[in-house]
């Protein structure tokens, strides 16, 4: 047997998220049927971060169990040439038995990317989100730190569908800025659907001033996705990288 992990980038925005769904071009579909061309039949992807429609990423993980010896460069050849440029393999390699891309993954990091610039600039429009209105770092930093640690995030996603914990840790939520692009970083164990998108909302509202810092703590306690404010839109956000233990 032998266990392929992949590293892939790719644009969100022609697919509707990364899971395989009927009817609709996801990247997990793509990736499938080109491993499938290349391998003669299809195999079963895991992945580390299951992104929503129009998200984007530029460390993703995945991997797959194969019966057989895999030669890894001409997998990578082969993907590229197949879904290139819009979905890219940086690496492909052999990952020890038992890798697993979400079981074996310690952390994830998301980058939300703001544009405050009275224009919108068409060479990066499709990767960040474009608000021409001033955001004040101090009230967003001032809410992040309510945010980082365990809590329950209920207020911050869409509820799991089979009714699991949203309980997670998160360990860094930190703004920064440079001229007119702000960039919201987000760490954690593992994050909800739709939880980051939610989490830079929360703090856009902080930083136009909409909403009291003070206020962060009642909407964690509400546990109620209406108490938050309005979730950012998916393409301003990216998968940047997702850690693994060192002999992982």
């Amino acid at each position: 047997m032998t266990v392929v992990r992949l590293l892939l980038a790719y644009d969100g925005t022609g697919f509707h998220g990364w899971a395989r769904q009927p009817r609709v071009r996801t990247v997990q579909g793509v990736v499938e049927d080109a491993l499938a061309r290349f391998l003669g039949e299809r195999p079963v992807l895991s992945v580390a971060g299951r992104t929503d429609a129009g998200v984007h990423a530029a460390g993703q993980v995945a991997s797959f169990v194969w019966p057989a010896p895999v030669d890894v460069d001409r997998v990578q050849r082969a993907l590229n040439g197949m879904l290139g440029p819009e979905v890219a393999c940086l690496r492909a390699t052999r990952a020890a038995d038992g890798f697993d891309a979400r079981r074996s993954a310690t952390a994830r990091e998301y980058v939300y990317r703001i544009h405050t610039g009275a224009a919108a600039d068409p060479f990066r429009s499709r990767y960040e989100w474009h608000r021409p209105e001033r955001l004040a770092l101090a009230p967003m930093r001032a809410a992040a730190r309510h945010l980082v640690g365990a809590h329950d995030f209920r207020s911050f996603c869409r509820l799991p569908p089979d009714g699991g914990a949203t309980t997670r840790t998160l360990r860094t939520l930190s703004a920064s800025a440079a001229g007119e692009r702000l960039e919201i970083r987000a760490v954690a164990d593992s994050f909800l659907h739709q939880m980051v998108r939610s989490l830079t909302g929360t703090l856009v509202a902080a930083g136009s001033g909409r909403l009291d810092p003070g206020e962060v703590p009642r909407i964690l306690e509400a546990r109620r996705r209406d108490a938050a404010a309005q979730m950012a839109p998916p393409h301003g956000l990216t998968l940047m990288r997702v850690r693994y233990r060192a002999n992982g």
